[in-house]
């Protein structure tokens, strides 16, 4: 997991880019199980919600609808890259590879971020449009 993050495109001045602000925030609620950590990159709408579930797998179940164990991560797209340090907001999509029910699970969710001064902040978990998940391998 630490090579997608030093992998992955990282802003002037030490800042995360969207990309890492997305991975952390779901290595925080799939991988470390903590929602105290996930908390650092969320816009404080979301904070309160996430108060307000206590523990990682209220998050996974109520907020991501998403209930996983042994979980990896990757991102699967982002709907800027060229234009980045033009762009305020970016959706980040991100595939979530684990177990669901003891069986394995392919699955992916979006957030939608914001720059705010040099840092970028998830504002919206985006809800799931009616697809289907591909499910098993």
């Amino acid at each position: 997991m630490m090579c997608l993050f030093g992998c992955s495109d990282a802003t002037k001045d030490g800042e995360a880019s969207p990309e890492q602000v997305a991975l952390g925030f779901f290595q925080a609620i799939y991988v470390d199980r903590d929602v105290q950590e996930a908390m650092q990159y969320v816009d404080a709408p979301i904070k309160e919600v996430l108060r307000s579930y206590y523990i990682a797998p209220s998050v996974q179940r109520y907020m991501l609808n998403l209930s996983m164990t042994d979980v990896t991560l990757s991102i699967e797209d982002i709907d800027i890259d060229f234009f980045r340090k033009f762009s305020d907001e970016v959706t980040v999509v991100v595939k979530l590879v684990g177990k669901k029910a003891g069986a394995k699970w392919i699955d992916d969710r979006s957030l939608k971020l914001k720059k705010r001064g040099n840092s970028w902040i998830i504002v919206e978990i985006v809800p799931e449009t009616g697809k289907t998940n591909v499910g098993a391998f």
